[in-house]
């Protein structure tokens, strides 16, 4: 059982009560045996269902709980009979990559009468039932809640009525509920994320792009309704995603006189050469005395007006449809395990809760107390409260909403009649490419062109400033950026240092910078700090500075999260499904893939969790060959009890001796007549294609912040004479993105949070998954993140030692 330190702590996050939820502590196997737990998906299905069905019966048996699946929803827990069958760990092999929901939902109006949560209940008792976990929107969670609250009287009319008896009623005396929401539209209050919404924003954003190309070969105008009938979310972040023209949401409705405003935006971005628009409508969309606003509406007053070839385009459930993306794989499992910790910390006296997502900790919070703020927000809508209906969705809605108006009031200055300030705001990247940066280029140029600044991009980084090849940025160059992958101004490896301090500060006078943004990895952090701590040698380098951190590896200090990282973790889950559909139709196979990250092993575990791995292999976590070897067998006897196919994945850097190669032969040799072995490096494919919704976002918003913050230390440290000076450790900062929020962090802060050899973080977030990884797994035993910490610590100064 769980000691006092272990017992979660409650606080008050936006108005709602949170509890921390168990993520990364010790779990003891089999800590709660004899208990029993059940299952059910209800409403409308979302992308990422299975992934949380499958972590929340391997979680309920990890613990010693019997599981129970529950099939089409309340309609199967009426029915009872073979719609509620019990679990096994293979139960749920191999669906973690499948859209929709296996266990299957349903609208249920028998589950809307009292005589029919009777039914419900009688079924359930009989199976001794009496934890469930709910995964839907808030109308299925209300209906778990209504049944809880009368549960005590129906345990009273069975009694009655003679079918149970008073020792199973007193046996079975109250019901847990936990909730899992489920919904693309992310309309749920209390959760900064719905399961379903990230892969629906990859279903819109494919569908843009696709039609993007047909648009500009014709100069046509698209109108594309999105899903959203009470909530914009999609449309929002969509638009954002999508450099979209216009979005119509029921949020933020457009003023009066709306329609005049976007006809002649339209007319001005054709004017400058644009060859296409885009405008997206949520389904909900109304204007200011709520009036439903359509598609076609939209679509007649453009034709009408401004003579453009338009057409209307309703994704409609293609946005429910698909696998689902990396992070609602990762987000389920996360929320699948807690809701099974939940449910066995839960007492007679615990009220009904909701897992959910606070930055970046799963958490517990008061089912009914999200419920009324949800329906809050439809109220405040009615009422025409706009302002009330965006405060209530939460801090991540009300900061898209707030970068959306900022850019929407962009207005393109024609070019050379722009620059009105006489100071330089430069943009480079540096270190590999990672899908993002082009997107925060292009917000970075926009927004400081709008201000009246002069932008320079740097082309190759550090080495491009000292050959001189820098361009003035115009409006039109950066259109179509946000979702191109690759690097648009190029980018390169080298350090300030290896071509010389002297030389970059001479570019920078000669060029005339007066702030520098710099997009990159680790490398662009130690450029930054270089420049920062040789400030009293070179007063070129007296200018405010930040970096965005940009790179697959995800191992820039101060961060949370870097561009690129979303996106790579999708191309190696794709390229890991397709691995293992390969194999459908053959004999018992393993996989062994390598993935990228230097000697960050984020890439490997989060892949590994959304892929349904066996074992990851990572620098962070040191092992052996005994460790090897415990794995082969346990894989082995996995096998043997009827799963088909096992999945190993790699970090390229994880051990100097246990190459990827020794792996792939230690478990080709020990698994003979058990399973084949294939081995796979994905190489640069993990850094190509075109960036998700989540880092074109991302790295619009970050370079938003970016350029205002430039611009106000600009303004506070200007001198007499115009010029700008500045040593304070405030204006050499990392962008970073800590538990959801941004936080400028100076990069002589963060120069012992960084482990120079090794080009990673000391302290990384995301240690805390591995034992979820390992208990989805099957593994018996698991192990401490303290302890884990610890042990890669006294690893790395040995080596450390060694290369010294």
């Amino acid at each position: 059982m769980a000691s006092e330190a272990d017992k979660p702590t409650a606080e008050r996050r936006q108005s709602i009560w949170v509890t921390i939820g168990k993520e990364g502590k010790q779990i003891a196997k089999n800590s709660f045996s004899g208990k029993t737990l059940a299952v059910f998906t209800s409403g409308g299905d979302a992308q990422g269902m299975n992934a949380a069905v499958r972590a929340i019966v391997r979680m309920g048996i990890y613990v010693g709980c019997n599981v129970y699946l529950i099939k089409e929803g309340y309609q199967g827990m009426v029915d009872g009979g073979d719609h509620i069958v019990q679990a096994e760990w293979k139960t749920v092999t191999n669906i973690i990559q499948k859209g929709g929901t296996v266990i299957g939902s349903a609208r249920c109006k028998d589950f809307q009468t009292w005589e029919g949560r009777v039914k419900a209940a009688y079924n359930l008792l009989q199976k001794g039932i009496t934890n469930l976990v709910c995964i839907g929107g808030d109308g299925s969670l209300t209906g778990a809640n209504q049944f809880r609250q009368d549960w005590t009287k129906i345990l009273e009319e069975l009694v009655s009525t003679g079918k149970i008896t008073p020792d199973k009623a007193k046996e079975c005396s109250h019901l847990n509920i936990v909730g899992l929401v489920g919904s693309i539209d992310n309309d749920f209050c209390g959760t900064d994320m719905t399961i379903g919404a990230d892969s629906a924003l990859h279903r819109i954003i494919e569908a843009i792009d696709n039609i993007a190309t047909t648009a500009s070969s014709h100069q046509r105008c698209f109108v594309m309704e999105v899903m959203g009938r009470h909530c914009g979310y999609l449309a929002l972040v969509a638009a954002l995603a999508s450099e979209a023209d216009w979005v119509l949401i029921p949020e933020w409705p457009p003023e009066k006189g709306w329609e005049d405003v976007l006809c002649e935006k339209l007319s001005q971005e054709r004017k400058m050469g644009q060859r296409l628009n885009i405008i997206i409508v949520a389904e909900g969309a109304i204007d200011s005395d709520g009036k439903a606003i359509t598609p076609d509406y939209v679509k007649d007053l453009v034709s009408t007006k401004l003579k453009y070839d338009t057409r209307v385009t309703i994704l409609g459930h293609v946005q429910r449809g698909g696998n689902p993306s990396a992070f609602d794989r990762v987000l389920s499992c996360r929320m699948g395990a807690e809701a099974v910790l939940a449910l066995m910390d839960a007492t007679p006296e615990t009220p009904a809760c909701v897992i959910s997502l606070d930055g970046n900790q799963t958490v517990r919070v008061p089912l009914l107390e999200c419920v009324a703020r949800t329906k809050a927000v439809q109220k405040a809508m009615d009422e025409k409260d706009f302002d009330k209906a965006v405060q209530l969705r939460g801090r991540s809605f009300q900061n898209n909403l707030n970068e959306y108006r900022r850019l929407n009031r962009v207005k393109a200055r024609h070019e050379g009649n722009g620059h009105t300030h006489p100071y330089n705001l430069a943009v480079m990247f540096v270190g590999a490419p990672a899908c993002g940066m082009n997107a925060a280029a292009r917000a970075f140029a926009r927004i400081g062109l709008t201000e009246g600044y002069g932008v320079l991009g740097i082309h190759y980084g550090f080495e491009g400033l000292v050959h001189d090849d820098v361009t003035p940025m115009h409006w039109t160059e950066v259109q179509g950026w946000a979702g191109a992958g690759g690097a648009r101004l190029k980018t390169a490896r080298v350090m300030p240092d290896k071509v010389g301090l002297d030389k970059v500060a001479e570019k920078l006078k000669k060029f005339n910078i007066h702030a520098l943004l710099v997009v990159g990895g680790f490398e662009a952090f130690q450029s930054i700090l270089l420049l920062a701590e040789n400030r009293d040698k070179h007063p070129e380098f007296c200018i405010p500075m930040i970096v965005i951190p940009a790179t697959i590896s995800n191992n820039v200090p101060g961060t949370d999260f870097s561009l690129g990282a979303d996106t790579s973790l999708n191309a190696i889950a794709d390229i890991c499904d397709r691995i293992k559909q390969s194999a459908s139709g053959t004999k018992n196979r393993v996989f062994v893939i390598e993935t990228m990250g230097g000697y960050c092993g984020y890439l490997a575990t989060m892949s590994a969790l959304a892929g349904g791995a066996d074992a990851a292999y990572i620098f962070e976590e040191p092992f052996g060959i005994a460790d090897l070897q415990a794995d082969v067998a346990h894989l082995a006897a996995k096998i043997k009890d009827g799963v088909k196919r096992g999945l190993i994945l790699r970090n390229e850097n994880a051990n100097p001796n246990y190459t990827s190669d020794f792996i792939y032969r230690l478990y080709a040799e020990e698994g003979k007549g058990i399973f084949q072995c294939r081995f796979n490096a994905l190489g640069h494919m993990q850094q190509g294609g075109r960036p998700s919704p989540f880092d074109r976002n991302l790295g619009t918003k970050m370079a938003s912040k970016c350029c205002e913050i430039l611009i106000q230390q600009l303004e506070a440290h200007k001198r007499p004479d115009g010029s700008i000076f500045t040593n304070t450790r405030d204006t050499a900062t990392v962008l970073g993105l800590v538990k959801q929020r941004s936080q400028f962090i100076p990069v002589q802060e963060l120069k012992d949070q960084a482990d120079f050899v090794h080009r990673i973080p000391k302290e990384n977030w995301w240690l805390k998954l591995r034992p979820l990884l390992r208990i989805l797994a099957k593994h018996e035993t698991t192990y401490e993140v303290d302890v884990c910490k610890e042990e890669v610590h006294e690893y790395a100064k040995a080596e450390e030692k060694l290369q010294a």
